[in-house]
């Protein structure tokens, strides 16, 4: 499989350098130099949903560059040429009580028309959710490290030929590796799949959405397994399991011992097998937009069986449409969340009872013990915790500690003075653990940050930003923290000329 894979890799690196469609280009950059404290633990909206660049322990003084080339965009005459390459390279350095050198960033994409195929780590969230001011897309919420993956996709929706453009549809299909560091499974796999479609026109005032995404985790092996969930520690990794894992059926294969022998476990489904399905909708009014979504969540048989219909993510976003008027105070969004993970399908699980098959342990899997995380972080919402970021006097528990939470969250994005951008996420919750080790007191918690941005005459024009957190509860450690950080960003044309932009590229 490695080598079906590299293949891949080295086509995307010949039409990089494909002379028909280099071109001109132009490449973005983006540096920022900043400095976080905190009075304990990082507070969470600090280090939440960053991409896994803001490490738990501080005070850190950071450097973050970035370098990027997106797709050529239509011109002057009306032309964007179907077959087009970019790539992005982000690399961020801490400095403190933690020593860190992170490569968030670094991949290299091609276009043929309306698909798309890319190469190496790229920040994404997947799921229909706002991406501004989210808690996070329950599955995949940009919390941590981007896994490397080969990704084959349609990015964005994009119209099915007769339908006039009232149907679109996008989506992913990919494959990807766990690290093995510091990881009791090694050697494991990442398939994930993604199918969305929209029904009505860009242009319309009323839209509407589904769609379900897919994430396995399989192959691997750990010396940490017994005999029930693995055969010498070895998880069925063979490529002739392939289509068992893109399709999620069963194990095809259990009477084929020239391929790899599984356990019983395997005789469900081979891998980890988990994911969301959405559905949203969207309407443009005169001067707002407004756009619903609600996220439900799947991992281990309940949403089937229709047991766990309480959890999800629901969602509202409300958007102005209107450009800035110079008033002391313009609202650009408000978002309103509501995410609910306690049912699980019940407290019980009995395997000959559809109706009682619960207690589906998010996140968490009797094989892949290190549950749905990256280098120890959540892959998936950042409120569904690991141990290592709650409190030391709850009671301990391996891979994910925290998954029946009931959370309200709010953010908020305005302009002051016509100058000053603004941000808020304020999110309150209520935590029971787990079902195996649950939290019998309820911890709640309330986590908190303000941000500001400001563009000052600095070096030809900078933008200088400034954070301030706030934990308090019984879930997490109680912390205050704030980051300062310059960011100077702009242009760098195919002739190297320097042109500073007053907006950000990202």
């Amino acid at each position: 499989m490695r080598y079906f894979f590299l293949g891949i890799w080295c086509g995307l690196l010949m039409l990089a350098y494909c002379p028909f469609v280099y071109g001109q280009r132009v490449n973005q950059y983006q540096i920022e130099v900043g400095g976080l404290a905190s009075s304990d633990q990082t507070p969470f909206w600090l280090r939440a949903n960053q991409y896994g660049i803001v490490p738990l322990k501080n005070p850190v003084s950071r450097l973050n560059a970035a370098l990027r080339s997106d797709y050529r965009q239509i011109d002057s005459t009306g032309y964007r040429p179907k077959i087009d390459w970019g790539y992005g390279v982000n690399v961020v350095a801490n400095v403190g009580a933690t020593n860190q050198f992170l490569i968030p960033e670094a991949y290299i994409k091609g276009r043929f028309g309306a698909f798309e195929l890319y190469a190496g780590r790229r920040k994404e969230i997947i799921g229909l959710v706002d991406t501004l001011l989210t808690s996070g897309s329950y599955i995949w919420s940009g919390n941590t490290l981007p896994i490397p993956k080969i990704q084959l996709a349609i990015p964005v929706f994009t119209a099915v030929p007769f339908t006039k453009g009232v149907i679109s549809v996008m989506g992913t299909f990919s494959h990807g590796w766990f690290e093995n560091a510091d990881r009791l499974v090694t050697g494991s796999y990442l398939h994930q799949s993604s199918f969305y479609g929209r029904l009505g026109k860009s242009s319309w005032r009323f839209r509407l959405y589904g769609g379900l995404n897919h994430q396995v985790m399989w192959a691997g092996h750990s010396d940490y397994l017994d005999a029930s969930v693995a055969k010498n520690g070895n998880l069925p990794s063979n490529i002739r399991y392939y289509p068992s894992v893109v399709l999620g059926t069963r194990n095809s294969y259990a009477d084929d011992q020239s391929i790899q022998t599984t356990t019983h476990f395997e005789e469900n489904r081979i891998g980890n097998h988990l994911g969301s399905i959405d559905l949203a909708a969207d309407v443009n009014l005169n001067h707002w937009n407004l756009f619903a979504y609600r996220q439900f969540v799947y991992d281990d048989g309940s949403l089937f069986y229709g047991t766990n219909l309480d959890d999800g993510l629901n969602g509202l976003r409300i958007r102005n449409r209107d450009l800035p008027t110079g008033a002391t105070f313009f609202l650009r969004q408000i978002t309103l969340e509501y995410l609910f993970t306690g049912s699980q399908g019940g407290d019980v699980f009995i395997l000959d009872d559809p109706k009682r098959r619960g207690r589906d342990d998010y996140f968490n899997n009797s094989q892949y013990i290190d549950g749905w995380t990256y280098f120890g972080r959540t892959i998936g919402t950042p409120f569904l915790t690991p141990q290592q970021e709650v409190s030391s006097s709850l009671p301990p528990r391996y891979g994910i500690a925290n998954n029946r939470v009931s959370l309200f969250h709010f953010g908020l994005s305005a302009l002051l003075f016509n100058k000053v951008d603004i941000t808020t996420r304020l999110s309150y919750s209520r935590n029971a653990g787990t079902y195996q080790i649950p939290y019998l007191t309820i911890p709640t918690q309330f986590s908190g940050l303000l941000t500001a941005s400001l563009p000052i005459n600095f070096l030809g024009g900078t933008v200088l930003n400034g954070s301030l957190a706030l934990d308090s509860g019984k879930l997490l450690p109680n912390s205050v923290g704030a980051y300062v950080g310059l960011r100077k960003m702009g242009l760098l044309s195919h002739k190297r000329r320097l042109i500073v932009s007053p907006q950000s590229l990202y």
